[in-house]
């Protein structure tokens, strides 16, 4: 690849800021759950049309990808996920979240950016703007998508499914990025597989019910759930080889609506994680078998249900392209602010672009909290309780230098491969 520099495409970022900060606030202040961004939706249509791109929204019901076609050469996709989570926000931040949703039961919910999908949709508004203004630099055609409904993992292929390749034709790269908990600016990248694979099970056990006086003359599925909650402990402890990395997490479970009362049904919702998708279904096999037998042992009336209610692929980089665009950033950014980037058990379903498009797709890290108080508490082992992870209702990332650094990454990424040898 030709050297390449980019400083003139990004000159205009300084300037830029306040306004990128201005609708970071906005989208933190207004989240919307999966398949809900239809404000978020319409304000990032709004920008794109504003830098020229045709733009198409609807996309995989609320999703939306701006096309800016500059001539001969690569296709390269770039892509944020918009939506938020259920998730009530305590990080006492002036802009902090007070909106509410209705979740996929339709129950009332707090709604939160407790992800940096907030972050991730100004990053990329930021970048689109700047490779719109500094088309003479580059040449190709750039994929701007704001895919919804990662959090539920069928975000990105209903992308696919509505025919976001159709708009454009497939792209010859996919690229995308994850805000995490590491000191802001720096960019972490990780050839190979970087993020697991996730199911999510639904279980439903079932009992006989009776007077709670009486239980003798139930099968309690109370009781039932407990013992598969324990025995299903097992199955990373004494079924998974200590060099397979496995979890299996039950992170629900509802029986009964008072105390004198045994309920009929029990429901677990279990997660699972594996960074090997042949030791994921292995998993899967192990609490099917676990399942069943304890509800032979307990004695219940029919075989309980067990549903498949979400996946995630692993999340694989293509391994000589990782490697190229690494040393892209650590040219760009220093080798100082460039770092491997750990294997993550948090999953994504941004793989599905690439695996759909029979492209090679990275996706990376940006680090979004305060690098002192991160790198403290790395040395004095107090990272896991001090610094909020993803998903928390703390997670409050800093403003800046967070803001330029995501937009760095995402512009120099997409001008790796689309950029006129010699760009200043």
């Amino acid at each position: 690849m030709a050297a390449v520099t980019y400083e003139r495409v990004l000159a205009p970022l300084g300037a830029a800021l306040p306004d990128l900060e201005a609708l970071y606030l906005d989208l933190h202040r207004h989240p919307e759950l999966a398949f809900a961004e239809t404000r978020t939706a319409a304000e990032l249509a709004r920008r794109l049309t504003g830098d020229g791109f045709e733009v198409h929204t609807g996309v995989g019901r609320t999703g939306v990808v701006g096309v800016l076609r500059n001539g001969e050469g690569p296709t390269v996709l770039l892509r944020a996920d918009i939506d938020a989570l259920p998730v009530e926000e305590k990080t006492g931040l002036p802009y902090a979240s007070t909106a509410r949703g209705a979740d996929a039961e339709g129950r009332d919910v707090p709604v939160m950016h407790a992800c940096g999908h907030d972050m991730h949709a100004t990053w990329l508004s930021g970048a689109a703007s700047l490779l719109s203004a500094a088309r003479d630099s580059w040449s190709g055609t750039l994929l701007a998508v704001f895919q919804p409904g990662e959090e539920g993992g069928d975000g990105a292929a209903g992308m696919v499914q509505d025919g976001v390749f159709d708009l454009a034709g497939k792209p010859d790269f996919v690229f995308g990025q994850h805000l995490v908990p590491g000191p802001a600016g720096w960019v972490l990248t990780r050839p190979g597989v970087i993020m697991a694979a996730s199911d999510s099970l639904r279980v439903t056990l079932h009992g006989r019910g009776g007077h709670g006086s009486r239980p003798e003359t139930t099968v309690d599925p109370a009781v039932l759930a407990a013992s598969v909650v324990l025995k299903l402990q097992t199955i990373v402890s004494r079924e998974t080889a200590a060099t397979e990395p496995a979890v299996v997490t039950v992170g629900s479970m509802h029986v009964g609506t008072t105390g004198n009362v045994i309920a009929d049904d029990a429901v677990l919702e279990v997660n699972t994680r594996a960074f090997d998708n042949a030791v994921l279904l292995r998993v899967r096999a192990a609490i099917e078998r676990i399942v069943h037998g304890e509800a032979v042992t307990a004695g219940a009336p029919k075989p309980p249900e067990i549903e498949l209610a979400g996946s995630y692929p692993v999340t694989a980089n293509d391994e000589a392209v990782t490697g190229e665009l690494t040393e892209v950033f650590r040219a760009h950014f220093g080798p100082e602010t460039t770092m491997p980037a750990p294997l993550v058990t948090g999953s994504e379903d941004f793989s599905e672009f690439g695996r759909a498009a029979g492209a090679p797709s990275v996706f990376w890290l940006v680090g979004g909290f305060d690098p002192v108080e991160v790198i403290t508490a790395m040395t004095e082992g107090r990272f896991e309780s001090d610094i909020p992870s993803n998903h928390s209702p703390r997670f409050a990332p800093v403003l800046h230098p967070t803001l330029r650094a995501g937009v760095e990454t995402l512009v120099v990424a997409a001008l790796s491969r689309m950029a006129h040898p010699g760009v200043e």
